[in-house]
């Protein structure tokens, strides 16, 4: 993984002592709360329900054993002993007091990380595929161009204030597992007819209030213009992006009303301007390429036998195998999950205890590295297929081995009112008690690839747009409902689902969505998935289940 040089370290640690100022400042009263919002936000800090949240940036959502112990430490001495993982591959804490901020941050600095820019009108952190490197349908590996981008977006003088906050996505693989096509710009790693390898670039997606599927702006770009279409991008939002109304701000509603034509041509035209000052070259991206070598694989790992002896043995391995493991590009490795997602605990959330017990396998089985991933799961990505049995018992004893990885209970969950305050309506206790009535069912393992994504408003964190099965929280009169969406889908062929039905209140909900799960199982056909289903029969059969008693 890419290391920091001096240049980085100090730049890291300068941030931390600007903010330390800036925060005495305000509690000194030296300066009004608007003035110090702006500070603060540029440095991942939100206020929230009950404390401050900070969101700490994960790049493309890749961490060392020591980045994880240090994520622990500041739990314990910062928060409430668990930090929270989320759907940007980020981290947050939700219960930092305010005056300690400047020291978790100088913590943090000590391992290489950071909170700039994780919050704000700014270029956020870059996200990306968690099987970049050891996945069997990569192009190439997107994790240097990440930090090619990462670098150019940091504190770039030009995009600091953007008409409203601006994300980035890198996939490197023909099946899409970073959702590259809801980001303000999507980068996909392509061939070209010529055995060329370059960018399909994307524009104008984005969820939210107003979900809409990125359009390609340039089907095929040669990697030395890598930054300075991208740049061509942002300073063609920057010049034209709504900032009337910070609800038209993003660029999903520019391209819309612009016109995809008109605006790749705006597009095109900066970026003649500037292409020749900006080339990316070879050597440079060998340098970077360089930080992400594979690592040091045992040629000898598929001769061993006994994974296949454990698996003919131990029922519950084989189904931990089955769901929360993945094929790797090297024989006799594995990659395998962390599932967030036990029953009785709130989706991304880890403690601190957990995180050690990660980053303790993570260097004894994992090459010491760990990746989270956008449906608020961790991946040791390198774990030879001897190692799998012990490791899955280690996970267990820690209560991270669910085996519901791509499952209906692997949901993905904002906080909701628990901890937000733009929140509508509770999201954590509400998947708590779908994830137990499921947990309850005998076909959830039968029912294959359903995601559940719930959010708490419209700002939708959790991606309810693009939920299989999509839940929306409301209020109505000051009461908590829950808007229904199905179909819809963040992978290669992305879809936003459509609206079931009327909202259902707090105390529905959850027997809604194993109706849901019941039409499907009876409409489906052989081996047909929720969405496949779905699309054959329409909303019909769904609704009229769901509202027979309405």
């Amino acid at each position: 993984m890419y290391q920091y040089n001096k240049q980085d370290q100090t730049l890291i640690e300068e941030r931390v002592s600007e903010f330390r100022g800036q925060t005495q400042r305000f509690l000194n009263g030296e300066l009004g709360p608007d003035q110090f919002r702006a500070l603060r936000l540029m440095n991942g800090l939100y206020v929230q329900t009950h404390a401050p949240m900070l969101r700490v940036a994960v790049p493309y959502g890749l961490l060392s054993s020591k980045q994880l112990r240090k994520l622990a430490s500041v739990a314990r001495d910062y928060d409430k002993g668990y930090c929270h993982f989320t759907t940007r591959q980020n981290v947050q804490y939700n219960w930092p007091e305010l005056g300690r901020v400047p020291d978790l941050l100088g913590e943090l600095a000590t391992v290489q990380m950071h909170a700039i820019q994780t919050s704000g009108n700014c270029l956020r952190n870059t996200s990306s595929d968690h099987l970049a490197g050891i996945c069997k349908d990569e192009i190439e590996d997107p994790r240097p161009y990440c930090e090619i981008i990462r670098q150019w977006t940091t504190l770039h003088p030009e995009f600091a204030f953007l008409p409203r906050k601006f994300k980035i996505a890198v996939s490197g693989a023909t099946h899409d597992r970073a959702a590259v096509q809801f980001h303000d710009i999507g980068v996909y790693l392509v061939e070209n007819e010529a055995g060329e390898i370059g960018f399909r670039i994307l524009a104008g997606g984005g969820l939210g209030r107003t979900p809409i599927i990125g359009q390609t702006v340039r089907p095929f770009l040669e990697k030395q213009h890598l930054l300075s279409y991208l740049e061509a991008i942002l300073r063609v939002y920057n010049l034209f992006g709504r900032r009337d109304n910070k609800y038209k701000a993003r660029i999903k509603i520019l391209v819309k009303e612009t016109g995809l034509e008109k605006f790749t041509s705006m597009v095109e035209k900066e970026w003649l301007r500037i292409k020749d000052d900006m080339l990316l070259s070879n050597e440079r991206i060998d340098e970077i390429k360089a930080q992400f070598a594979p690592p040091a694989y045992d040629a000898t790992a598929k001769n061993d036998s006994s994974f296949d002896a454990h698996l003919a043995g131990n029922s519950a391995f084989v189904k931990w195998v089955k769901y929360n493991t993945v094929e790797h590009k090297v024989s006799g490795y594995r990659g395998a999950y962390v599932s967030l997602k036990a029953p009785d605990s709130p989706p991304g959330d880890i403690t601190a205890e957990q995180l050690e017990a990660v980053a303790d396998l993570a260097d004894q089985y994992s090459f010491g590295e760990i990746r989270s991933t956008h449906r608020q799961n961790l991946v040791l990505a390198d774990v030879k297929q001897v190692d799998l049995f012990t490791v899955w018992q280690q996970l267990d004893a820690f209560k991270l081995a669910t085996p519901n990885i791509g499952t209906v209970t692997d949901m993905i969950c904002c906080p909701g009112l628990d901890f937000c305050s733009l929140a509508n309506a509770g999201s954590i206790g509400v998947a708590k008690e779908i994830n137990e009535a499921l947990d309850d069912l005998d076909y959830i393992h039968d029912i294959g690839d359903i995601k559940i994504n719930m959010s708490g408003c419209m700002n939708g964190c959790a991606h309810q747009s693009v939920g299989h099965i999509g839940i929306l929280g409301v209020d109505k009169h000051g009461e908590e409902w829950y808007q229904i969406t199905l179909g819809g889908s963040s992978e290669n062929e992305a879809a936003i689902g459509e609206r079931l039905g009327p909202s259902v209140s707090k105390e529905q909900i959850t027997a809604t969505i194993t109706t849901i799960l019941d039409v499907y199982v009876k409409q489906r056909l052989e081996d047909e998935a929720f969405l496949e289903t779905v699309k054959r029969v329409g909303l019909e059969p769904f609704k009229e289940r769901v509202y027979a008693n309405h």
